[in-house]
């Protein structure tokens, strides 16, 4: 602490009973006034530097947090940019949409509509079970067609 020197602090028995052991009656060999005991046997040069350290250490602790702040923003910016946005409205998708659709291994369910918003999947579901519906009527007018035709040869049956 003292960069390999004792401080010799002194002091007399009559400033003692005046000012008691609290008050400024120590001398520091080689400073120019009394001083409180803590004050005498404190080392300003070396506090000092200690309160420089401190200071550096604390302008790096700072740059360091002020460095990760911006790693993490710009960390966020490229999840944002790489968001998929939904082919059907256009809105970005949530980060549970995200995560649904993100492949999950070999034997994980595949995702219906990938490029599609819960909106907007919820619609397209709807719509192809309404499809789906409609489907068996036209199959019915579909096979009724062949039957009409089958009286020729094997070659009309691909014919319109």
């Amino acid at each position: 602490m003292y960069d390999g020197k004792l401080p010799i602090v002194v002091t007399g028995m009559k400033q003692l009973k005046e000012h008691g052991p609290a008050g400024a009656v120590f001398r520091h060999f080689g400073r120019p006034h009394h001083q409180t005991l803590l004050e005498a046997i404190g080392n300003p040069r070396r506090e000092a530097y200690d309160a420089r350290k401190q200071a550096e250490y604390a302008a790096r602790q700072r740059e360091h947090h002020e460095a990760l702040r911006r790693i993490a923003a710009q960390h966020r910016a490229e999840k944002e940019a790489r968001r998929p946005v939904c082919a059907g409205c256009g809105t970005r998708f949530t980060d549970a949409r995200w995560k649904a659709i993100e492949p999950a291994g070999w034997g994980a369910p595949r995702e219906t509509h990938p490029h599609l918003c819960d909106d907007c999947k919820q619609r397209g579901i709807t719509a192809e079970r309404q499809a789906a519906q409609a489907v068996p009527e036209h199959q019915e007018h579909d096979q009724a067609v062949p039957e009409q035709k089958a009286g020729g040869t094997w070659l009309s049956r691909f014919r319109g």
